[in-house]
């Protein structure tokens, strides 16, 4: 699998990669921003950016503390600030999107997210509004961690809380579980997991997934996420986009929850789509790429 050349674009201080697919022969100007999930990079969308490229003007790119973009330290809230480190934040990763749109893309866009990349689609498409011409959300981060969804009744969490927040805002602790996970024999189990099928996992996709761990301040944007107690929920967003939706779910993701999903769809008027891959986990992207491309291009169609 070829990818396509990497590109630099200056973004305040920090280099951020990104790249486009040269393939496209298209004149219709249709533009697509693809979003990578967490621990991943643009490169995750192997099988979907030169065959979006082929109809499409389609991007990619690595979210600051990933891939090959810049690495500054993580800063949490209440840390003295210090040189190259930063609050990493999905207020921080979606001014990083929508900046690149309005600077390197320049015309409105379609945002495609995996994961936590869908959250950061989301809140990208408010500050673009009229930019943005439609969010495509691929099992999107329903955040169970995140403060704003715990349950009162749930007192063995309310116990446990303060003391993992404070044992994971310690670097000791955090580094030791980043290095725990980040080879290569971890990361094959854990895409087990994440691909029910088992198709697709093959030595480029642990690659891809293991060689950005082994820069030198890879364990930060890891240590910045896993801070995260309060930040956006899907949910906070869906009523400030004004653009349609699509969800793109697996059926069988074993971390992001079908069944809210289809709560969603039901509760939120601009979510246009829910199109479930059968068989698929996490990634379906990656997992099931022929079946979501076909999806990704309905709804282009449909909303152009």
């Amino acid at each position: 699998m070829s990818f396509n050349k990497s590109e630099i674009w200056k973004w305040k201080s920090w280099e951020i990669s990104w790249s486009v697919s040269q393939k496209s022969t298209c004149k219709n100007n249709i533009n697509i921003l693809l979003v990578h999930g967490f621990g991943a990079s643009k490169k995750h969308w192997r099988h979907n950016q030169d065959f979006l490229g082929k109809v499409f003007n389609c991007f990619a790119i690595d979210l600051l503390g990933f891939g090959e973009s810049s690495q500054p330290s993580a800063l949490l809230n209440y840390e003295p600030y210090k040189e190259n480190s930063i609050q990493y934040s999905f207020d921080l990763w979606s001014n990083q999107i929508s900046t690149f749109c309005s600077e390197v893309i320049k015309s409105p866009v379609y945002l495609v997210g995996n994961s936590i990349g869908g959250v950061i689609a989301l809140k990208t498409a408010e500050i673009l509004a009229d930019d943005c011409k439609g969010v495509i959300l691929i099992d999107c981060a329903q955040r169970t961690m995140d403060d704003k969804r715990l349950k009162q009744s749930d007192i063995l969490m309310n116990l446990l809380r303060p003391v993992l927040k404070t044992l994971v805002r310690q670097r000791i602790i955090s580094n030791t579980l980043f290095t725990r996970a980040a080879n290569p024999t971890v990361i094959k189990k854990i895409l087990k997991k994440a691909y029910p099928s088992g198709k697709n996992i093959d030595e480029e996709l642990i690659e891809i997934l293991y060689k950005p761990s082994k820069r030198k301040n890879s364990k930060e944007a890891f240590r910045g996420f896993i801070n995260l107690f309060d930040d956006y929920l899907a949910t906070d967003l869906f009523d400030k986009v004004d653009s349609p939706i699509q969800l793109i779910w697996g059926e069988k993701d074993p971390w992001e929850s079908l069944s809210e999903a289809k709560e969603w769809k039901k509760k939120f008027r601009n979510i246009e789509r829910l199109d479930i891959i059968k068989g698929a986990g996490h990634c379906p992207h990656d997992e099931e790429p022929e079946a979501t491309n076909k999806l990704i291009c309905q709804f282009l169609q449909e909303t152009k």
